[in-house]
């Protein structure tokens, strides 16, 4: 692997909701911070998400006990809705998420491009777990 190329990892689940109702619980300030955090230990006071191509996106993510938290944000490339979302984070790397119908259930995927500060693992368990709170809170909205 030469300097140029990134690692992307991928994680899924599979949400028992149609894709429109998904699409909106992922992408609504009001819900984002209701799922946006890997553990119980930790919550999103605040989102602002501008959905559209050149549009930002900015999250808030902190521990509950005040120890440590960060912006997650970036700058979409590409929006489709009820499909695909591009972006590329403020870090300069770049997710893909696709959004997949199956009638009443929706497949997320997400690819990203890994940092060089963390193992992949670590990465990828990461995001899965965000990706495991945003189903719990999703489909306990039917």
């Amino acid at each position: 692997m030469n300097a140029t190329e990134k690692t992307v990892i991928t994680v899924e689940t599979m949400i028992a909701l149609p894709v429109e109702k998904v699409w909106k619980l992922w992408n609504e300030p009001e819900h984002i911070i209701k799922w946006c955090f890997a553990s119980p230990e930790w919550h999103a006071p605040k989102s602002e998400n501008d959905l559209r191509a050149g549009g930002r996106f900015t999250t808030r993510m902190e521990a509950k006990d005040g120890s440590f938290g960060f912006d997650f944000g970036g700058t979409y490339g590409t929006v489709k809705t009820n499909e695909y979302i591009e972006y590329g984070m403020d870090d300069q790397r770049n997710v893909k998420i696709w959004f997949k119908a199956h009638g009443n259930s929706t497949t997320v995927t997400e690819s990203f491009e890994a940092e060089s500060q963390n193992p992949v693992e670590m990465q990828k368990e990461g995001w899965q777990a965000i990706l495991d709170n945003f189903k719990k809170y999703a489909e306990s909205q039917h």
